[in-house]
């Protein structure tokens, strides 16, 4: 439960048709095995304790009886678990019958919750037995007590306050307005949905789609239990497939007619990751200050949850070849077309691209170049201008020269040296102290050479810095950081490294061997601002030694700012997702390094220039970060001085 996470369960029992007796021991069964493995919240499938598939029996009083004691069997069998679990049975109420959700707490019945769309088209006929939820709440006498009847319940954790859950059943789901969306607007986190769904051709599929969208909609975890083995298949097979969404992504999954030995999904729901994520969208409807619904409280032991979940170290970069392959090309559509505006909008006669041999400027000039295309306009209206100085490396130049060679761009040398050392002169700097003037200086010279071409051009200079520096401050302000348009501005380090390798198999494939063997050297070329002078012509200043690793920045970028995860809780999921890579001490050091430049170089970034938006974690001051650039990071670096001194311990990931 600290940092926000809760284990979550779905369990498909292998029942008996109105067999309530053996079902409620497997119910119990599987309940107490959910609870060894740490579950928290277990959802049960539709009609669990009789069997979905009892058609007429519904109407036998001895099977309503049955329900109503195996109801409380399940009660006493579950006593002394720290469990919040949901099963469903038939219960007569006013004369009627419904299909209904038990809540349950550690023996305690906390609610009743009748479905309130019944399906009655196709395969289904459940008109013929139930009767849909009544409007607003009631009560209802069950095993000794009087407990609330309705479709609007929350069920509220007064340990883990993020924890709010609610229930709707089956065909509530698949109706044009789910009762979960009222729910989650009344502060629903998590929304629970036990389920009887046959199995035919493409339906595990559309759960599927169905459950992202949804989930991603309502900023919810959601969880989905199917019936499966034991309902009758007279004319319905059943699956027992099972899922759990987050937020749009599926989380957990039992694959339809998954072994019956292995009845139990579970997985980590971020809790603090959804309540954050609805605070931060100011369209999420307000929970309701007054309303009809009835809130139960009840509590689970506050425990620290275990992490099963895989937690991905390169959150930026798709696993899938094909998404990865389809992100890239996305991001350079998207790129290329706001740039094609901005051409058009300033009547540029040409794009001028400071060009190193480096990734960044690689993919600068890929993306001008795509631009051009679009345009229809020779590539030759391209200005390449490769700037040699101090610390440039054969390498490198000629990594420059071959990629505008094989692109058909027009190259500029100029070699600042003779510049630089005139202004060390003028400065009064000993070109010997190879310190952050040394530096800065050559970077400055080189951003005035290209807008000054530009100008002379009737140019735009076209910017190479990327989400990972700029995120950092790791950028000469006014020199790398400035530029007329920044098309890289909104791209991590780690996916730009991919997107240079999409370029090149797109290239080979295309039959263009040489640019693709040049874009796969300029790959394998160590990540360098190559300031300072090469040693036996190997780059002398390596980024990743001076700055530290950037899968590692990347990491806590994603989870700073498009998960709102504290220091403590990226260095937790950081252990998890680097295991075996980097030590305790390592991940700590640059989560620090991470967080202070973070905060601290905010005014680097107030002053950005224009760059399009292409994923949903940005930083310009026109959009996704309004940020004060003179905010202090004691509040972050103190919590990773608390992580420093428990890991001297052991802490639990």
């Amino acid at each position: 439960m600290k940092d926000g996470f809760i284990r979550v369960g779905t369990a498909v029992p292998h029942i008996r048709i109105a067999d309530c007796k053996h079902n409620t021991a497997e119910l119990i069964r599987i309940a107490r095995l959910a609870s060894e493995e740490g579950v928290q919240l277990l959802l049960f499938p539709e009609l669990c304790v009789t069997g979905y598939t009892c058609g007429d029996l519904f109407f036998s009083l001895p099977l309503l009886e049955g329900a109503e004691n195996a109801l409380s069997a399940y009660l006493r069998g579950t006593a002394d678990l720290p469990l919040l679990s949901v099963i469903g049975l038939p219960l007569r109420w006013r004369n009627k019958l419904y299909n209904c959700a038990a809540v349950c707490a550690s023996g305690r019945l906390l609610g009743i919750i009748p479905k309130r769309h019944l399906p009655n088209y196709a395969e289904h006929n459940e008109v013929r037995w139930f009767t849909p939820a009544p409007e607003g709440m009631h009560s209802i006498s069950l095993c000794g007590r009087d407990l609330p009847f309705g479709t609007d319940q929350l069920f509220c954790c007064d340990t883990m306050p993020e924890l709010t859950a609610a229930v709707e059943i089956c065909e509530d789901l698949w109706t044009p307005a789910p009762p979960s969306c009222v729910h989650a607007a009344a502060g629903a986190t998590v929304v629970c949905n036990l389920s009887a769904g046959a199995e035919f051709v493409g339906k595990a599929d559309y759960r599927r789609r169905l459950l992202e969208i949804h989930s991603a909609r309502l900023l919810t975890g959601y969880l989905y239990a199917n019936a499966g083995y034991g309902e009758s298949t007279t004319d319905l097979v059943f699956s027992g497939h099972c899922l759990i969404a987050e937020n749009g992504t599926i989380a957990a999954e039992r694959l339809p007619f998954a072994a019956p030995e292995q009845p139990l999904i579970f997985t980590e729901l971020d809790l603090a990751a959804v309540t954050r994520e609805r605070m931060r969208l100011n369209t999420y409807p307000a929970a309701p200050s007054a309303d009809n619904y009835c809130r139960t409280v009840f509590s689970l032991p506050q425990a620290e949850t275990s992490l099963s979940r895989a937690v991905d170290p390169h959150p930026f970069v798709p696993r899938d070849p094909a998404e990865l392959a389809s992100r890239c090309e996305d991001i350079l559509t998207i790129a290329a077309h706001g740039l094609c505006q901005r051409i058009e909008r300033t009547f540029a006669r040409s794009c001028v691209v400071a060009i190193s041999g480096g990734l960044d400027s690689c993919l600068a000039l890929l993306t001008t170049v795509r631009a051009m295309d679009l345009l229809g306009r020779p590539r030759t209206d391209i200005i390449a201008v490769t700037m040699p100085c101090f610390g440039t490396t054969s390498r490198t130049r000629s990594n420059a020269e071959r990629l505008c060679a094989e692109l058909g761009v027009t190259l500029r040398t100029v070699d600042i040296t003779e510049a630089v050392m005139l202004h060390f002169r003028d400065i009064g700097h000993d070109p010997d102290l190879h310190n952050v003037v040394y530096e800065n200086c050559q970077a400055r010279e080189r951003t005035q050479v290209v807008m000054d071409i530009a100008n002379a051009e009737n140019g735009l200079v076209i910017g190479t810095g990327d989400l990972s520096e700029l995120a950092l401050g790791w950028a000469t302000y006014n020199g790398d950081h400035m530029s007329m348009y920044a098309v890289n501005s909104d791209i991590p380090k780690t996916l730009i490294r991919h997107m240079v390798a999409h370029c090149a198999d797109r290239e080979e494939n295309a039959g263009r061997a040489d640019l693709a063997a040049c874009l796969r050297d300029i790959l394998a070329t160590p990540v360098s601002p190559e300031l300072l002078p090469p040693k036996d012509e190997e780059i002398a200043q390596i980024t990743e030694d001076l700055v530290g690793p950037y899968e590692l920045h990347d990491f806590c970028l994603y989870h700073m700012l498009r998960r709102g995860s504290s220091p403590r809780k990226i260095f937790r999921l950081a252990r998890l997702a680097f295991c075996g890579s980097y030590d305790e001490a390592t991940l700590l050091h640059w989560i620090e390094t991470f967080t202070r430049r973070f905060i601290i170089q905010q005014f680097k970034r107030s002053c950005l220039p224009d760059g399009p938006k292409v994923g949903s974690v940005g930083i310009s001051p026109r959009g996704d970060l309004r940020m004060p650039s003179d905010a202090s990071a004691a509040l972050w670096l103190r919590e990773l001085e608390t992580c420093r001194s428990e890991t001297k311990g052991e802490l639990t990931v």
